[in-house]
């Protein structure tokens, strides 16, 4: 494959752009730290009751490896109090050399309820699992549902109960789950090791049931203690509803650790030759995102320093130039890359949907680098039809039965979204920079678009716009699965080129030619 030769000058540009992109960094950075905060009382609170918390929990489970955290920012400032990381805790990592997906309750936020975004974090979590063909280890210490929201969590077809039709569809596709109830685990929230492979509970501790004692009590009259109702004993030695009861949670988390030893070896994916390093430096990518996002990113200098020894073979190079195609290696595994270097044209949108069906035939894997403003507009592109070209990509991206990971480098708007394998198009991972934007359309544009309107006139959306096209409100609402650091981005796609399925059969629906 060629190199990539990408030179560099370590301009005012190049200063500014780094001095811009480390500020905002270092403000996601500041709101990660604080969801790990804990105050004193808590965690006294904690200890007496002989438990940890969800990090050391997690930290004892996968023996200090290596962790891939997902929406960390999920919950932020969505319902005027403090939600860290929404709640629950989820994570890809390895136990017993074998990838897990770890979705574990924060129970000492709101005592490990479920908010909607909870819910939305942990069916995320298994959408992955089932992409990934990870195996599910739930740690479990929730109160279940939020009462005071319950009709926003509760009876729709994505909210609680999809849960436990998710667990239901995995366990039916042979993907293994294992749930350690390390504390409370109450109402709904019972069916989540009820429904897992094993079960391990925690004598004294560990307590499971459709309905408490006092809810019980209101019910039957019934006065019944919170361990003789649904405790480790109880459940190990009566009800058979667990396999093994821990001693206290480091047993737990060692006879969880013992029970995915046991799980069928999930082999990784072999490297399609042997990785070499990027030619140059990825820590460069802070002066390569500019400052003012209505610049151009140069996406070939960001490709150069992804991937193997810099090398790309661009696909169609000299045509429909504002959308970058092409083939390459990362850490070893072939690869196709789409990127956007600018508007996206009918010949661009047409080069995407031919490379895309490439890919898919070929079973190569897809990384999508969105910087998208959308497609172009006005008489002469849609007297090229426009519409039923970038339909072709949109069902090129859809249909392409191939592993898909996208990753948000800059702007993401309008339709150029969905094209470039957005949320809405179920990518395996997505993950955003903290540069990242996300809207229908700019905040200038959309204030014009309104402003044409009688009823709408005077009307600024640009504020509305700025803030919520942002990569931290989009985070917090689980648009991705999480804002990473740039430099993190090759070690992020490795781990999920190492597990992704990789044989697959597409079939395309009808292309308007």
């Amino acid at each position: 494959m060629p190199k990539l030769i990408s030179t560099l000058t370590k301009d005012d540009t190049y200063t500014k752009n780094k001095q811009t992109f480390t500020a905002l960094f270092s403000q996601i950075k500041a709101i990660k730290e604080k969801n790990e905060q804990r105050s004193t009382s808590q965690l006294e609170k904690l200890e007496k009751a002989g438990k940890q918390t969800v990090q050391e929990r997690i930290k004892r489970l996968t023996n200090q490896a290596e962790i891939l955290l997902l929406s960390e920012l999920a919950g932020h400032q969505l319902y005027g109090c403090d939600l860290p990381n929404g709640g629950i805790i989820t994570a890809i990592s390895t136990i017993e050399d074998q990838p897990v997906m770890i979705i574990a309750n924060d129970p000492l936020v709101k005592g490990g309820t479920y908010f909607p975004i909870t819910v939305k974090k942990h069916l995320r979590a298994l959408s992955i699992a089932k992409s990934l063909n990870l195996p599910c280890i739930y740690l479990v210490d929730s109160g279940g549902a939020y009462l005071p929201l319950q009709a926003q969590l509760f009876p729709d077809k994505q909210d609680f109960g999809r849960i436990f039709y998710k667990q239901s569809m995995l366990s039916s596709q042979g993907i293994p789950q294992i749930a350690a109830v390390l504390g409370m685990c109450t109402a709904g929230g019972a069916y989540v090791p009820a429904l897992s492979d094993q079960v391990i509970m925690v004598a004294g501790n560990s307590q499971l049931f459709l309905a408490g004692p006092p809810l019980v009590k209101a019910a039957t009259g019934e006065k019944v203690s919170a361990q003789a109702l649904g405790g480790a004993a109880l459940h190990t030695e009566t009800s058979g509803v667990a396999d093994y009861m821990a001693t206290d949670e480091n047993h737990a988390l060692v006879l969880c650790q013992s029970c995915i030893k046991h799980l069928p070896k999930q082999i990784p994916n072999p490297p399609n030759q042997p990785a070499v390093p990027p030619a140059y430096p990825a820590e460069q990518i802070y002066g390569l995102i500019p400052h003012d996002p209505r610049q151009v990113m140069d996406m070939l200098a960001i490709i150069a320093r992804l991937v193997d020894d810099s090398n790309f073979e661009a696909f169609k190079p000299d045509y429909g130039t504002t959308l970058i195609t092409g083939f390459a290696h990362l850490s070893g595994y072939l690869i196709g890359i789409v990127a956007n270097q600018g508007v996206l044209l009918p010949e661009s949108a047409c080069k995407g949907a031919q490379f895309v069906q490439l890919c898919a035939q070929r079973n190569i894997p897809l990384i999508f680098l969105q910087n998208i403003t959308g497609f172009m507009v006005g008489k002469n592109v849609e007297e090229q039809g426009i519409t039923k070209h970038g339909a072709k990509m949109v069902m090129a991206v859809a249909n392409a039965n191939v592993p898909k990971f996208t990753i948000m480098t800059g702007a993401s708007y309008g339709a150029g979204n969905y094209a470039m394998c957005g949320r809405a198009f179920n990518p395996s991972l997505l993950f955003s920079w903290p540069n990242a934007k996300t809207a229908v359309m700019g905040g200038p544009q959309a204030s014009i678009v309104l402003s044409s309107i009688s009823q709408h006139k005077n009307i600024d959306l640009n504020a509305q716009y700025t803030r919520e096209s942002q990569a931290i409100y989009g985070s917090a609402r689980l648009w991705d699965d999480g804002i990473i650091d740039p430099i993190d981005t090759r070690a992020i796609l490795t781990q999920a080129l190492k597990w992704a399925p990789t044989q697959s059969s597409t079939k395309f629906g009808v292309f308007r030619i």
